[in-house]
């Protein structure tokens, strides 16, 4: 694994036990190396930050992706699958912690939110494909695609998922169990 990715894993190992808190000496211990040799690869805390965001929606995509092309899959079961997609190595990421993106790191909190409202093409392309074989009732994808983002930036937005005493997939699987019974046929 190249020192990048090496990082960003550590990054993420850091932020499952410290949450936000976590510094670069913390990925640093974490990973056994220097924190000069982070610095080597990201100039800050928020850059790295930044990263890692990108780096766990790509493993989304990637998902999202094998997903779409599984012919043993139907069409609903691949849009179940897609709506709730996690990458294997993630699901147990604090995600109840992102509620504080928003007030302590805006310019990350932003990224996530542009991240969360692009990249609709695939399943875009499986409603409309449902439609087609009437096993998704006829519905305005806008709408779909509004309630789904506004769920997914609550759970990073307060502290809902402590609240209710739900892992992230917990709720996004309870999200996603709503709206496909509220659409499919």
């Amino acid at each position: 694994m190249e020192l990048r990715e090496t990082v960003l894993e550590g990054a993420i190992k850091a932020f499952n036990k410290k949450g936000l808190k976590f510094t670069m000496d913390d990925i640093a211990k974490e990973l056994s190396i220097s924190k000069k040799t982070i610095y080597t690869v990201f100039k800050d805390k928020e850059e790295l930050s930044y990263a890692a965001v990108d780096y766990l929606f790509d493993f989304v995509k990637e998902g999202e992706k094998k997903i779409i092309l599984d012919p043993t899959l139907t069409t609903v079961e691949k849009l179940r699958k897609i709506l709730a997609v996690m990458p294997d190595g993630y699901k147990d990421i604090d995600y109840g912690q992102l509620y504080q993106l928003k007030d302590k790191y805006p310019k990350i909190y932003a990224h996530v939110a542009k991240r969360l409202e692009t990249g609709w093409e695939g399943t875009i392309a499986l409603i409309e494909r449902g439609m087609e074989e009437k096993v998704i009732r006829p519905i305005n994808i806008g709408i779909v695609k509004m309630m789904l983002e506004a769920s997914w930036e609550q759970f990073y937005n307060k502290d809902v998922l402590k609240k209710n005493k739900l892992t992230y997939q917990e709720a996004l699987n309870e999200v996603v169990d709503i709206i496909m019974k509220g659409i499919e046929v």
